[in-house]
């Protein structure tokens, strides 16, 4: 799978210790309604699409570019759906990493879905109430974009008593 550049020199300092990453993920979604999802190569897991940004980078801007070099399709994003952190992964190759995920519903502009480069091995359009197994972040993302609130969700714990 490949890894952005400034990741790889990055890891060449690190190591395979566990790393911060911002990551975006769209939902896309078709004029049937259906989900666009594509199948990990990584993993063999079915997953929204999306990936990490790279510095400097503004989400939207990123989420665009990773949607079109997975699948071919140009999107518009039209809200973030929610913000969310990640479990820490662990991938093949040891690395660890752990992501501020940011989930934006999409629109599709142009294109026609298909794999575009090796990070997956097929993308699919699923009807909302016929997916394949998510993992539980996946599904959670899925889940709140569809229902179309208006503002993002995200988690809070209130503070009690003095933070000092």
């Amino acid at each position: 799978m490949a890894i952005p550049s400034f990741l790889t020199e990055l890891r060449s300092f690190v190591g395979t210790r566990p790393l911060w990453l911002s990551g975006v993920g769209a939902v896309i979604r078709d004029e049937q309604g259906r989900v666009l999802l594509n199948r990990r190569s990584d993993t063999g897991r079915w997953s929204i699409v999306g990936g990490i940004l790279d510095p400097g980078e503004q989400p939207a801007d990123g989420l665009v570019r990773e949607v079109f070099e997975e699948t071919g399709l140009v999107v518009e994003p039209e809200a973030l759906t929610s913000v969310t952190v990640s479990p820490m992964l662990s991938y093949p190759n040891g690395d660890q990493a752990q992501y501020l995920e940011l989930t934006f519903r999409c629109r599709r502009v142009s294109g026609e879905a298909r794999v575009n480069d090796e990070e997956s091995l097929e993308v699919a359009w699923f009807a909302p109430g016929e997916l394949p197994d998510l993992d539980d972040s996946n599904r959670y993302r899925l889940e709140v974009a569809l229902a179309g609130k208006a503002e993002a969700v995200f988690s809070f714990t209130p503070l009690t008593g003095d933070p000092a």
